[in-house]
């Protein structure tokens, strides 16, 4: 896990959403990360340093001249230990601070003094997030490297509709991975990642799909973010939040899947599919809502374009710029033999395989235990999460490029 051991230093603001950065602390703490939180005097008019330095089991800092053990100044302490610096939320007052090199409080002094990569969750009210100085002031601090965070659509404290809510938690742990990772082992690397389940038209009401969540392809498009990766997502339908950083397209069919992943072989160097696409579509979608009527009804279908074999006719044709392929073989018996056969068949670098008839691995649930398959062996795993696996598969991704 990237934020296992990272240090962060946490910036709070005076503004409403000032209250949403305890979960981000206490998110932070969970995921392994050491956090100190810097609070501005705005911000203590919003809420105490108590559930911070609760939740982060360190002192939180608010003078600008305040002194620590080893008698260094705070600002100087903190911006040197820090890997990042995060100020969540991020009112138009401290953003226009920063873009103009302003240090009168001890978050501004530490952001100035500061090497480490800076993230920005800016929240406030819409017309002060659309004024031309917020926004340029926001252009400025973006070319010079900050990563903003938000803000997003919604409900603001005034009561009115509008942009200027502080971006959710996940989104603003999102950019604080992919800044960790941008040296990762995978950096400068293009990755597809394909997930979820398609959907294939019966009428305009109904459709034929299957059980995948998708949870597994947005956690690998994150493991390859964090490791550095320009990634790309496509997604089938799924409930899930688009992961920050990651560019996304959504499909619908298999024949849509098939049209942007191949649309995209050439500007790519590792395509994991993760999705669980249909191999069989309606012959026909009916215009109108089929109506209920006596007696059976038989639906006749078809196969839909096998896309892992598609990319290995062009890959072998020399038409795609693929350094690495990595399949998915969903079974529920003779799970390893069939594996190695979509292996071998689909001229894949590697497989994972796993059983989704098992209740923790599969389908729908957090956890997976899968096997991964190479043309030279094969390596079982415990039961993970699927964000654990997702970075396992990653890493053995990094290594197989390493030795490409």
């Amino acid at each position: 896990m990237i934020l296992q051991g990272a240090n962060v230093v946490l910036g709070v603001t005076g503004g409403i959403a000032a209250y949403k950065a305890i979960d981000l602390c206490s998110k932070l703490v969970q995921a392994g990360a050491g956090v100190d939180v810097i609070m501005t005097e705005a911000a203590t008019h919003f809420l105490t340093p108590l559930p911070f330095q609760t939740l982060s089991k360190r002192p939180v800092s608010i003078d600008q001249f305040q002194l620590l053990r080893d008698m260094d100044m705070a600002h100087i302490e903190l911006s040197k230990k820090a890997d990042v610096l995060v100020i969540a939320p991020a009112t138009a007052n401290t953003i226009a601070k920063l873009a103009h090199g302003l240090a009168d409080n001890l978050l501004t002094s530490t952001a100035l003094a500061c090497t480490a990569p800076l993230v920005l969750a800016p929240a406030m009210d819409a017309d002060m997030w659309a004024h031309p100085a917020t926004q340029e002031n926001v252009a400025h601090l973006t070319e010079r490297g900050a990563t903003i965070v938000g803000p997003e659509e919604g409900r603001l404290a005034s009561g009115r509709m509008g942009r200027g809510r502080l971006a959710e938690t996940n989104a603003v742990l999102g950019a604080i991975r992919q800044v960790l990772g941008r040296n990762g082992p995978l950096a400068g690397q293009r990755v597809l990642v394909t997930a979820g389940g398609t959907e294939e038209p019966l009428d305009p009401v109904r459709y034929i799909s299957n059980r995948s969540s998708g949870k597994m392809g947005y956690a690998l498009a994150e493991a390859s973010r964090d490791a550095g990766a320009l990634v790309t997502l496509v997604s089938a339908p799924t409930s899930l939040p688009a992961p920050f950083g990651v560019d996304i397209v959504h499909v619908r069919t298999a024949s849509e899947m098939a049209q942007a992943v191949l649309g995209a072989l050439q500007r790519t160097d590792v395509l994991i599919m993760s999705a669980a696409v249909a191999d069989y579509r309606p012959a026909e979608t009916a215009p109108q809502k089929i109506k209920k009527m006596p007696g059976d009804l038989t639906l006749t279908l078809t196969r839909t374009m096998d896309i892992l074999a598609a990319v290995a006719e062009r890959r072998q044709a020399g038409q795609a710029g693929l350094r690495l392929v990595v399949g998915f073989a969903a079974e529920t018996q003779n799970v390893l033999a069939n594996a190695r056969d979509k292996l071998e068949r689909k001229r894949l670098d590697m497989i994972v395989a796993n059983d989704v008839s098992a209740s923790a691995s599969g389908f729908e649930v957090d956890t997976n235990q899968a096997t991964l398959l190479t043309m030279s062996g094969q390596e079982a795993l415990p039961l993970l999460a699927k964000t654990e696996l997702a970075e396992v598969i990653v890493q053995r991704v990094a290594a197989m490029l390493g030795g490409a």
